[in-house]
């Protein structure tokens, strides 16, 4: 095992309670919701096997769904998340050998990257959420509220987090 996938192991029920527990039940003047949870899916290496990471994603959003009784919405959303997660990291970074199998971090891909990946998963996310949940672009300002609120503070969240974990050597920068 390397150190990697120890941190992704301590990782998974570690986001899940802190979503469950407290990011949950937090909600800034009423278009803000954080969703430090999908930080799993965003660590997760860039060349994993779609039917890990698919799962993987699923089982996670399932189980905050489960305790954040929203049926579907994070499964969805973090399935979304997963199927969209490559395509966004070559969109901010060129495809090469080193690139296959790195792990997204500030240290492997240098801020200014880092930060538009990041940014852009957050609005993905957020955006998937929020449209689920109200299943009609009738209240499309209220959508772009939300997804613009909770992008921003899911963004600054995860960033914070990034910066606060260990991560490998740089295997890519800008």
């Amino acid at each position: 095992m390397n150190k990697n996938s120890i941190i992704l192991i301590v990782l998974f029920p570690v986001l899940v309670l802190l979503q469950v527990l407290i990011f949950n039940h937090i909600i800034l003047f009423n278009f803000a919701v954080p969703f430090i949870f999908i930080y799993f899916i965003i660590r997760l290496p860039i060349g994993l096997n779609k039917n890990i990471l698919f799962t993987l994603s699923f089982l996670l959003g399932f189980i905050v769904d489960i305790f954040s009784d929203t049926p579907g919405v994070n499964s969805l959303s973090s399935l979304i998340l997963s199927a969209v997660k490559t395509p966004i990291f070559y969109a901010y970074v060129p495809r090469d050998d080193k690139t296959k199998f790195i792990v997204p971090t500030i240290e492997s891909l240098g801020w200014q990257n880092y930060s538009k990946y990041l940014l852009t998963m957050s609005a993905v996310f957020c955006f998937c959420c929020f449209s689920i949940e109200f299943f009609s672009y009738a209240s499309i300002k209220n959508i772009a509220l939300l997804t613009l609120g909770s992008t921003i503070i899911t963004f600054c969240l995860l960033y914070g987090v990034d910066c606060l974990l260990p991560s490998g050597k740089s295997a890519y920068s800008s």
